[in-house]
């Protein structure tokens, strides 16, 4: 039986590289061009996971990140925090990702699933590192979400799961949703 640790560790390295696998064959402007109206975009969801990483998996068990991190309260930098500027690479963002995992992985091979670790900007802030795994896969998760829907915005790529239809499979189940959305809405 595995052990929740490594249940949570398998699932969390899986998701990493679904999210890298989303700027995969694109543009620097597809890349990080905005595509809502917050200005969500696909660079700036790594980066912002970078950041997550490096301080849940760093500063919170002690194990500070060995790279500059903005302080956790500081709003400005917080907001720079998810998009890409022009003189940021996306091989910089993409490498400070993968160091931040890497830095991660460390810290939960070297501690106990029950580890205690502090987060100060939570309303209960004495954690566990189970607590802040669930916390960086649920993360994770929403954020390669995000990037499934942008991704298929810019050029209809789709997950993996869903891979292998063709263009009027897609085209079809669209007009059946619409239909139905139209009939309920009547």
């Amino acid at each position: 039986m595995i052990d929740a640790k490594t249940l949570l560790h398998d699932d969390l390295r899986w998701i990493r590289e679904a999210m890298l696998s989303k700027i995969d064959g694109l543009g620097e402007y597809d890349a990080r061009r905005p595509l809502t109206r917050t200005g969500t975009n696909l660079l700036g969801l790594i980066k912002h996971l970078a950041t997550s990483e490096a301080r849940y998996f760093g500063e919170v068990f002690g194990r500070p990140f060995p790279e500059p991190l903005f302080h956790w309260d500081d709003v400005a930098a917080r907001r720079a925090d998810n998009w890409a500027a022009e003189h940021e690479t996306r091989a910089e963002i993409v490498d400070r990702y993968r160091r931040a995992c890497d830095h991660a992985d460390a810290t939960i091979n070297a501690l106990d699933i029950d580890a205690p670790g502090h987060v100060p900007w939570w309303p209960r802030p004495d954690v566990t590192l189970f607590n802040v795994l669930v916390h960086l896969l649920t993360e994770t998760n929403r954020h390669a979400g995000h990037a499934d829907i942008l991704r298929e915005q810019i050029d209809g790529a789709v997950s993996v799961d869903a891979a292998g239809r063709d263009a009027a499979y897609w085209e079809n189940r669209r007009a059946e949703i619409e239909r139905a959305a139209r009939a309920a809405g009547a």
